[in-house]
C-alpha cells in the first residue's frame, strides 16, 4: 500500500506539471491565435497558380485544350540525363494532364512514346507534338482502354513499331462525383469500375510478355485510395483496389524482373477535375491541402521518371508514392 501511494504522489506530481504547461500554452494561444497562412506554397523551379485556378467546368471527356487555365507540363527547368534512353513506353490517358507531362519528360529521357487516349484528338495532337519537339518519335492511338480487344491491339501496335516494351503507365480514368449514394447507378459505377480497373488489368495483362528483365510497370493510384471521398465512391474504390494490385502485381512479377509500383497524386490541376466537378467547386479545388493549392502537371511526372528508371529505382516495387501536398494533422 505504501508503494501504491508513493506511485500515486508520483502521479499527481506529473499531473500537476502538465496542467503548468497547460496553462503556459493557453496563454500563449490567447495572446497569438493561430492563424493560418491563405498563401500556396512555392516549393519548385518555378512558381505554379494559387487557387482557385479557374472556374470553369467542362463536359466529358474534358479536353485540355478547352481549359482556360492551361495545365503546367513541360517542366523547362527539368534536365534529362538519358534515363530512359531507348525505352518504350505505352501511357494511356497520355493526351492531356498527368499522362501528358509524363510523356513529354519520358522523351526528354530518351523514350519513344505511345499514347493511348478516348477522343480527345486535339490534345493528343498536342502531346505528339511536344514529344517530337524532345527529339523522340510518338504515336498516338484513340480507343477505349475498357476494350480488352483495343487494349491488345494497341500492344501489338507497339511492338510492330518498335519491337518491344519496357515501359506501361497505365494512368486513364473515369471519375464523376455523387452527392448522394442512392444516386450512384449501375451504369455509372459499372463505367468507372470497367476503365479504371479492367483498363489496368487489360494492359498490365498484355505487355508482360512482351517485357524484359528490368522493365517497369506504373499506375496512377490516388489519394483517395488512401483516405477515402464521401463524394468520389466509385473512383475512390478502384484507386484503392489499383493500389492493392499493384502491391500485388509487383511481388507476381519479381521472378520476371519486372518492377510494379504505383503514383498515388492529390489535386492536380487537370482536365479530369473540371470535369467532373462545378463551377463553384472547382473554384476551391486544392485548397484544402496543406499547400493551399493543386499540383500542376509537371510536378508529379518526374516521380514516373523515377519509378521507370532502372538507374534509380532499381530496388523498388510495389510501393504507392503519395503526392498530395502534405498531410493535414488531427
Amino acid at each position: 500500500m505504501q508503494n501504491k501511494s508513493k506511485f500515486q504522489a508520483g502521479a499527481e506530481k506529473t499531473a500537476q506539471k502538465q496542467r503548468q504547461i497547460q496553462q503556459t500554452i493557453d496563454k500563449t494561444d490567447e495572446k497569438k491565435p493561430h492563424k493560418e497562412s491563405a498563401k500556396a506554397m512555392q516549393a519548385g523551379a518555378r512558381n505554379h497558380p494559387q487557387s482557385p485556378v479557374s472556374k470553369q467546368h467542362l463536359t466529358k471527356p474534358g479536353k485540355e485544350a478547352d481549359l482556360e487555365a492551361q495545365p503546367m507540363y513541360d517542366a523547362p527547368y527539368y534536365k534529362g540525363s538519358d534515363k530512359l534512353k531507348d525505352k518504350i513506353a505505352i501511357i494511356t490517358g497520355g493526351d492531356s494532364g498527368i499522362g501528358r507531362a509524363v510523356a513529354v519528360l519520358f522523351a526528354r529521357e530518351g523514350a519513344d512514346i505511345v499514347i493511348m487516349y478516348l477522343n480527345e484528338h486535339d490534345d493528343a495532337r498536342q502531346t505528339k507534338t511536344m514529344v517530337e519537339k524532345e527529339g523522340r518519335k510518338c504515336i498516338a492511338i484513340s480507343g477505349d482502354v475498357s476494350d480488352r480487344k483495343f487494349c491488345l491491339a494497341d500492344i501489338e501496335a507497339t511492338v510492330k513499331e518498335f519491337g518491344g516494351i519496357d515501359i506501361l503507365v497505365n494512368n486513364a480514368a473515369f471519375q464523376l462525383h455523387v452527392p448522394d449514394f442512392e444516386d450512384l447507378s449501375e451504369e455509372h459505377f459499372d463505367c468507372t469500375l470497367k476503365t479504371n480497373l479492367y483498363g489496368y488489368f487489360h494492359m498490365a495483362q498484355g505487355v508482360i510478355k512482351y517485357m524484359k528483365p528490368g522493365s517497369a510497370i506504373i499506375n496512377t493510384g490516388s489519394v483517395t485510395g488512401l483516405m477515402g471521398n464521401k463524394d468520389l465512391l466509385d473512383y475512390s474504390l478502384t484507386k484503392g483496389g489499383i493500389h492493392a494490385f499493384t502491391r500485388s502485381l509487383g511481388t507476381h512479377l519479381i521472378p520476371k524482373g519486372i518492377r510494379v509500383n504505383a503514383v498515388a497524386p492529390g489535386p492536380v490541376w487537370t482536365p479530369l477535375n473540371p470535369a467532373d466537378k462545378n463551377v463553384k467547386a472547382i473554384a476551391k479545388f486544392g485548397q484544402d491541402t496543406p499547400m493551399k493549392r493543386p499540383a500542376q502537371p509537371e510536378e508529379i511526372a518526374p516521380a514516373y521518371v523515377f519509378l521507370a528508371s532502372p538507374q534509380c529505382s532499381s530496388y523498388i516495387t510495389g510501393e504507392v508514392l503519395p503526392i498530395i501536398g502534405g498531410y493535414i494533422g488531427g
